[in-house]
């Protein structure tokens, strides 16, 4: 049951190409992209809506690897990950919050 901790599993096209850095100190290698997800039902009227959620996701060292040289914008891909939270405050002093999801596993869905 311990792997049911904290996972998340998606799949999406992506938004855009991944942005891939190079950490100096580390040598450690962090990829950053965002996966759209649909999700389409019917309202009270019988109209088809469907919404899209945008999630960012993290690869990083092999992962990040991975998706510098396979992925790119439009790629249909399912990941699994972990979900972790982040808190900064930014120029104006305001404390923000976000929500990423750091990727263990990737599975490339496109054709080719």
């Amino acid at each position: 049951m311990s792997t049911l901790k904290n996972n998340v599993t998606l799949i999406g096209f992506l938004g855009a190409n991944p942005e891939v850095k190079e950490l100096s100190k580390t040598k450690k290698k962090l990829a950053r992209v965002s996966i759209a997800t649909n999700e389409t039902y019917k309202n009270d009227k019988g109209e088809k809506v469907e919404e899209t959620q945008w999630h960012q996701l993290v690869f990083w060292d092999k992962q990040a690897g991975i998706a510098e040289k396979y992925l790119k914008k439009g790629s249909e891909v399912a990941i699994s990950g972990k979900l972790v939270n982040n808190s900064y405050t930014d120029k104006e002093g305001i404390k923000r919050y976000s929500t990423e999801i750091v990727v263990s596993e990737i599975l490339m869905l496109d054709k080719k």
